[in-house]
């Protein structure tokens, strides 16, 4: 007997029993959904969080201080901006401000910083022009509005060219910046930009406890880090525990190795589903090789062989666990867009994952149908026969 007619013969087995085929499939749609779900929301979150980090800049350094001992002054920024592969440095003071426009008032961080912020920290600017360098020299009472804070006190009007007070002050809005949403569960929108000179006087403190440095190529960041710890440990000798050099890759690099676990682990979890799925088809063929026993020794009576009988049933286990692997891929796309779209999660489908949950669901049928089948192929057909 042929391929095609075992196949025939195991899809008129299984639509004869259309409730148990459904049932046995259960299991199967049940484990290749949720792999599908749980591993493309792990993986969506990966791509959200490197995405957050990315918005913070490319190929950045980040000197933070920890303690008054430790100063970061114009000079010693200038000498770090002078080392080799720093292309850029952007010196930072900030602090709560309240900001006033007419009837709206409202706080909001203040960020004092130079020309060089927007290029290290990828700022770009929807509308007017960034802080320049002139600002900054002669403390101009500029600002440069997140796009949130525009919209808060401006509304739908063009800012540029506008005035809003800053803690009594007025300063002339000169641009806008470009929406860059959250990064790591702060706001990069509702944000004022001042020139570093006035952002000192604004916040009423002249102390530099942030600086971003950009690098000139990511091939070169490590070598660039180690210089910039040699030059702070000439600047501050003895003091290496007030303050820190973090590398934006070594942030990347690890959130991506606890997001691969998380993915590893919730696909394990739900890959035991697909295990269990493949016990209940063992066992429904079980009893469907117990029920069918007179018709398999019919079959071996009129000359089928043990091979015929074995690969009926086995086909049997591999067809229901395919529609079930099938269905469950639907289900998992199905359930991953209602997540997406009803939980403002970030769901990332995976080609490979899916395949991969789909192909194995049909490894899960072969396994777990070969027992049923070769127990089926086994039957004395005298006996079969003579089975109530």
């Amino acid at each position: 007997m042929g391929i095609t007619q075992s196949i025939k013969m195991a899809l008129r087995s299984i639509k004869s029993n259309k409730l148990r085929a459904v049932l046995t499939m259960l299991g199967i749609i049940i484990g290749v959904a949720s792999v599908i779900v749980l591993v493309s929301i792990a993986q969506g979150s990966t791509k959200s969080v490197t995405s957050q980090i990315n918005n913070l800049g490319t190929n950045l350094l980040t000197v933070s201080t920890y303690s008054t001992d430790v100063e970061l002054t114009e000079d010693k920024i200038s000498e770090i901006s002078k080392l080799d592969g720093v292309k850029a440095v952007a010196p930072i003071v900030s602090g709560r401000v309240n900001v006033k426009k007419e009837r709206t008032s409202s706080q909001v961080q203040v960020t004092g910083t130079n020309a060089a912020y927007s290029t290290v920290r990828d700022a770009n600017v929807s509308q007017g022009r960034f802080i320049t360098d002139l600002d900054v020299e002669y403390r101009q009472k500029v600002a440069v509005l997140g796009s949130s804070t525009a919209e808060t006190f401006f509304g739908t009007d063009n800012p540029v060219g506008q005035y809003l007070q800053i803690d009594g002050t007025s300063f002339k809005v000169v641009g806008v910046m470009a929406s860059k949403g959250s990064s790591l569960g702060q706001s990069g929108d509702n944000v004022i930009i001042v020139p570093l000179s006035t952002g000192q006087r604004v916040v009423g403190s002249t102390s530099i406890s942030t600086v971003y440095l950009q690098g000139k190529s990511q091939e070169q960041m490590d070598y660039v880090m180690n210089e910039v710890k040699l030059a702070l440990a000439s600047m501050f000798p003895g003091k290496s525990d007030s303050y820190g050099v973090t590398n934006q890759q070594d942030v990347m690099d690890t959130m991506s190795s606890v997001s691969d676990t998380m993915t590893m682990m919730l696909g394990g979890i739900a890959s035991i589903s697909l295990l269990v799925g493949g016990i209940g088809i063992m066992n429904i063929m079980l009893v469907s090789v117990t029920e069918r026993t007179k018709e398999i020794g019919i079959r071996k009576a009129i000359g089928a062989k043990r091979r015929d009988v074995l690969l009926q049933f086995l086909i049997e286990a591999i067809v229901l666990s395919a529609m079930g692997g099938l269905i469950g891929v639907l289900a998992g796309l199905g359930i991953g867009k209602l997540v997406s779209t009803f939980m403002s999660l970030t769901v990332s489908f995976s080609t490979t994952v899916i395949a991969a949950s789909f192909l194995f669901s049909l490894v899960v049928g072969v396994v777990f149908g070969v027992f049923p089948a070769n127990k089926a192929s086994k039957l004395n057909p005298i006996q079969a026969l003579r089975y109530q």
